[in-house]
Protein backbone atom coordinates (compact mmCIF):
# COMPACT_ATOMS: atom_id res chain seq x y z
CA UNK A 1 0.00 0.00 0.00
CA UNK A 2 1.18 3.53 -0.75
CA UNK A 3 2.03 5.93 2.04
CA UNK A 4 -1.02 7.29 3.86
CA UNK A 5 -1.73 10.88 4.85
CA UNK A 6 -4.69 11.93 7.00
CA UNK A 7 -5.95 15.51 6.64
CA UNK A 8 -8.58 16.99 8.94
CA UNK A 9 -10.83 19.77 7.70
CA UNK A 10 -10.24 18.65 4.12
CA UNK A 11 -13.45 20.02 2.60
CA UNK A 12 -11.95 23.41 1.64
CA UNK A 13 -8.97 25.73 1.90
CA UNK A 14 -5.67 24.38 3.17
CA UNK A 15 -7.05 20.90 3.82
CA UNK A 16 -8.35 20.35 0.32
CA UNK A 17 -5.16 21.74 -1.25
CA UNK A 18 -2.96 19.53 0.96
CA UNK A 19 -4.96 16.42 0.06
CA UNK A 20 -4.69 17.21 -3.65
CA UNK A 21 -0.94 17.92 -3.46
CA UNK A 22 -0.22 14.55 -1.85
CA UNK A 23 -2.65 12.66 -4.08
CA UNK A 24 -0.81 14.07 -7.09
CA UNK A 25 2.28 12.36 -5.73
CA UNK A 26 0.76 8.95 -5.12
CA UNK A 27 -0.22 9.09 -1.46
CA UNK A 28 -3.39 7.38 -0.33
CA UNK A 29 -5.56 9.91 1.43
CA UNK A 30 -7.77 9.94 4.50
CA UNK A 31 -9.91 13.06 4.44
CA UNK A 32 -12.12 14.22 7.28
CA UNK A 33 -14.78 16.88 7.49
CA UNK A 34 -18.13 17.66 9.06
CA UNK A 35 -19.79 18.81 5.80
CA UNK A 36 -20.79 15.55 4.14
CA UNK A 37 -21.66 17.00 0.73
CA UNK A 38 -18.35 18.86 0.46
CA UNK A 39 -16.48 15.80 1.70
CA UNK A 40 -18.05 13.68 -1.05
CA UNK A 41 -17.01 16.23 -3.67
CA UNK A 42 -13.38 16.21 -2.51
CA UNK A 43 -13.38 12.41 -2.39
CA UNK A 44 -14.43 12.26 -6.05
CA UNK A 45 -11.83 14.85 -6.98
CA UNK A 46 -9.04 12.89 -5.28
CA UNK A 47 -10.13 9.60 -6.83
CA UNK A 48 -9.22 11.14 -10.18
CA UNK A 49 -5.55 10.88 -9.21
CA UNK A 50 -5.81 7.07 -9.15
CA UNK A 51 -5.11 6.79 -5.43
CA UNK A 52 -7.18 5.22 -2.68
CA UNK A 53 -9.32 7.60 -0.64
CA UNK A 54 -11.08 7.10 2.68
CA UNK A 55 -13.58 9.84 3.59
CA UNK A 56 -14.51 10.14 7.26
CA UNK A 57 -17.47 12.35 8.11
CA UNK A 58 -17.12 13.64 11.67
CA UNK A 59 -16.69 16.84 13.66
CA UNK A 60 -13.32 17.10 15.43
CA UNK A 61 -15.11 18.82 18.33
CA UNK A 62 -16.91 15.59 19.20
CA UNK A 63 -14.42 13.52 21.18
CA UNK A 64 -16.30 10.23 21.07
CA UNK A 65 -17.11 10.58 17.38
CA UNK A 66 -13.41 11.11 16.69
CA UNK A 67 -12.40 8.11 18.80
CA UNK A 68 -15.03 5.77 17.39
CA UNK A 69 -14.45 6.73 13.77
CA UNK A 70 -10.66 6.44 13.83
CA UNK A 71 -10.62 3.25 15.89
CA UNK A 72 -13.20 1.79 13.49
CA UNK A 73 -11.10 2.32 10.36
CA UNK A 74 -9.99 -0.80 8.47
CA UNK A 75 -6.61 -1.99 9.75
CA UNK A 76 -4.84 -1.24 6.47
CA UNK A 77 -5.80 2.44 6.83
CA UNK A 78 -4.41 2.69 10.35
CA UNK A 79 -0.84 2.71 9.03
CA UNK A 80 -0.90 6.49 8.89
CA UNK A 81 2.42 8.02 7.85
CA UNK A 82 1.40 11.67 8.06
CA UNK A 83 -1.28 13.46 10.07
CA UNK A 84 -2.19 17.05 9.25
CA UNK A 85 -4.19 18.69 12.02
CA UNK A 86 -5.69 21.31 9.76
CA UNK A 87 -9.27 21.74 11.03
CA UNK A 88 -9.53 25.20 12.55
CA UNK A 89 -11.21 28.57 12.24
CA UNK A 90 -11.64 32.11 13.52
CA UNK A 91 -15.12 33.38 14.37
CA UNK A 92 -15.89 36.99 15.25
CA UNK A 93 -13.68 40.04 15.61
CA UNK A 94 -15.12 41.75 18.68
CA UNK A 95 -13.24 43.23 21.61
CA UNK A 96 -13.13 40.90 24.61
CA UNK A 97 -15.83 42.81 26.50
CA UNK A 98 -18.24 42.33 23.60
CA UNK A 99 -17.21 38.85 22.47
CA UNK A 100 -19.69 36.05 21.88
CA UNK A 101 -18.99 33.08 24.20
CA UNK A 102 -20.49 30.74 21.60
CA UNK A 103 -17.82 31.91 19.16
CA UNK A 104 -15.16 31.39 21.81
CA UNK A 105 -16.33 27.83 22.44
CA UNK A 106 -16.33 27.07 18.73
CA UNK A 107 -12.73 28.26 18.31
CA UNK A 108 -11.33 26.56 21.40
CA UNK A 109 -13.25 23.34 20.75
CA UNK A 110 -12.04 23.16 17.13
CA UNK A 111 -8.57 24.70 17.20
CA UNK A 112 -7.35 23.19 20.47
CA UNK A 113 -9.54 20.34 21.70
CA UNK A 114 -10.22 19.00 18.20
CA UNK A 115 -6.50 18.89 17.47
CA UNK A 116 -5.97 17.04 20.75
CA UNK A 117 -8.74 14.51 20.14
CA UNK A 118 -7.46 13.59 16.69
CA UNK A 119 -3.84 13.44 17.82
CA UNK A 120 -4.76 11.23 20.78
CA UNK A 121 -6.48 8.81 18.40
CA UNK A 122 -3.74 8.75 15.75
CA UNK A 123 -0.47 9.15 17.67
CA UNK A 124 -0.62 5.67 19.28
CA UNK A 125 -0.87 4.16 15.80
CA UNK A 126 2.38 5.92 14.89
CA UNK A 127 4.03 4.99 18.19
CA UNK A 128 3.22 1.33 17.53
CA UNK A 129 5.08 1.55 14.22
CA UNK A 130 7.88 3.74 15.64
CA UNK A 131 7.50 6.30 12.88
CA UNK A 132 5.27 9.07 11.63
CA UNK A 133 4.95 12.78 10.97
CA UNK A 134 2.45 15.20 12.51
CA UNK A 135 1.77 18.67 11.12
CA UNK A 136 -0.20 21.16 13.19
CA UNK A 137 -1.59 24.16 11.34
CA UNK A 138 -1.05 27.10 13.64
CA UNK A 139 -0.87 30.78 12.73
CA UNK A 140 1.40 33.77 13.16
CA UNK A 141 -1.52 34.92 15.36
CA UNK A 142 -0.24 32.36 17.86
CA UNK A 143 3.08 34.20 18.03
CA UNK A 144 1.69 37.73 18.33
CA UNK A 145 -1.65 39.37 19.06
CA UNK A 146 -3.79 42.01 17.45
CA UNK A 147 -6.91 43.99 18.30
CA UNK A 148 -10.00 41.81 18.16
CA UNK A 149 -7.94 38.63 17.88
CA UNK A 150 -8.11 37.71 21.59
CA UNK A 151 -9.52 34.14 21.72
CA UNK A 152 -8.39 33.17 18.22
CA UNK A 153 -4.82 34.27 19.04
CA UNK A 154 -4.99 32.38 22.34
CA UNK A 155 -6.15 29.20 20.60
CA UNK A 156 -3.28 29.36 18.12
CA UNK A 157 -0.79 30.12 20.91
CA UNK A 158 -2.00 26.84 22.40
CA UNK A 159 -1.22 25.08 19.12
CA UNK A 160 2.27 26.58 19.26
CA UNK A 161 2.85 25.21 22.78
CA UNK A 162 1.24 21.86 22.04
CA UNK A 163 3.44 21.35 19.00
CA UNK A 164 6.59 21.95 21.03
CA UNK A 165 5.40 19.57 23.75
CA UNK A 166 4.35 16.90 21.26
CA UNK A 167 7.77 17.09 19.63
CA UNK A 168 9.39 16.29 22.98
CA UNK A 169 6.88 13.61 24.01
CA UNK A 170 7.20 11.73 20.72
CA UNK A 171 10.94 12.17 20.29
CA UNK A 172 11.88 8.63 21.35
CA UNK A 173 9.33 7.18 18.95
CA UNK A 174 10.98 8.64 15.84
CA UNK A 175 7.93 10.82 15.12
CA UNK A 176 8.50 14.23 13.60
CA UNK A 177 6.25 17.15 14.57
CA UNK A 178 6.04 20.45 12.71
CA UNK A 179 3.99 23.57 13.24
CA UNK A 180 3.10 25.47 10.07
CA UNK A 181 2.17 29.05 11.03
CA UNK A 182 0.76 30.98 8.05
CA UNK A 183 0.13 34.68 7.82
CA UNK A 184 -2.61 36.13 5.63
CA UNK A 185 -3.99 33.52 3.27
CA UNK A 186 -6.95 33.96 0.95
CA UNK A 187 -9.26 31.05 1.68
CA UNK A 188 -12.69 30.79 3.35
CA UNK A 189 -11.03 31.97 6.57
CA UNK A 190 -12.28 35.57 6.55
CA UNK A 191 -15.70 34.58 5.20
CA UNK A 192 -16.13 32.30 8.22
CA UNK A 193 -14.71 34.88 10.63
CA UNK A 194 -17.15 37.52 9.42
CA UNK A 195 -20.04 35.06 9.28
CA UNK A 196 -20.73 35.20 5.56
CA UNK A 197 -20.18 38.94 5.03
CA UNK A 198 -18.50 38.69 1.61
CA UNK A 199 -17.75 42.42 1.31
CA UNK A 200 -16.02 42.59 4.68
CA UNK A 201 -14.16 39.33 4.05
CA UNK A 202 -12.96 40.52 0.65
CA UNK A 203 -11.66 43.81 2.07
CA UNK A 204 -9.10 41.90 4.12
CA UNK A 205 -7.10 41.13 0.97
CA UNK A 206 -7.46 44.39 -0.96
CA UNK A 207 -4.16 45.78 -2.20
CA UNK A 208 -2.48 42.64 -0.99
CA UNK A 209 -1.00 39.51 -2.56
CA UNK A 210 -1.98 36.95 0.06
CA UNK A 211 -0.83 33.37 0.43
CA UNK A 212 -2.90 30.70 -1.27
CA UNK A 213 -3.96 27.30 0.01
CA UNK A 214 -1.67 25.77 -2.60
CA UNK A 215 1.30 27.69 -1.15
CA UNK A 216 0.77 26.04 2.22
CA UNK A 217 0.24 22.62 0.63
CA UNK A 218 3.54 22.96 -1.24
CA UNK A 219 5.42 23.86 1.94
CA UNK A 220 3.98 20.89 3.83
CA UNK A 221 4.87 18.57 0.97
CA UNK A 222 8.42 19.95 1.00
CA UNK A 223 8.80 19.31 4.74
CA UNK A 224 7.25 15.84 4.50
CA UNK A 225 9.61 14.73 1.75
CA UNK A 226 12.84 15.81 3.43
CA UNK A 227 15.14 12.96 4.54
CA UNK A 228 13.90 11.14 7.65
CA UNK A 229 16.66 12.55 9.85
CA UNK A 230 15.47 16.14 9.28
CA UNK A 231 12.57 17.76 11.14
CA UNK A 232 11.45 21.34 10.54
CA UNK A 233 10.10 22.12 14.00
CA UNK A 234 8.41 25.44 13.37
CA UNK A 235 7.80 27.32 10.14
CA UNK A 236 6.23 30.78 9.91
CA UNK A 237 5.12 31.79 6.42
CA UNK A 238 3.89 35.23 5.40
CA UNK A 239 3.26 37.02 2.13
CA UNK A 240 6.08 39.31 1.08
CA UNK A 241 3.84 42.28 1.94
CA UNK A 242 3.33 41.11 5.54
CA UNK A 243 6.01 41.21 8.25
CA UNK A 244 3.93 40.02 11.22
CA UNK A 245 0.39 40.19 12.64
CA UNK A 246 0.52 44.01 12.80
CA UNK A 247 2.74 45.28 9.99
CA UNK A 248 1.80 44.88 6.35
CA UNK A 249 2.01 46.99 3.22
CA UNK A 250 -0.95 47.48 0.89
CA UNK A 251 -0.54 48.88 -2.60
Amino acid sequence: MNKIIMVTGATAGFGRAIAIRFAQNGYNIIITGRRKERLDEVEKELAGFKVEVLALNFDVRNRYEVEDTISGMPDEWKKIDILVNNAGLAVGFEHIDKGNPDDWDRMVDTNVKGLLYVTRAVAPLMVARDKGYIFNIGSIAGKGVYEGGNVYCASKAAVDSLTKSMRIDLLKHNIRVTQIAPGMAETEFSLVRFKGDKERAGSVYKGFKALSAEDIANVIYFCATLPDHICINDLSITPTQQADVIFNYRK
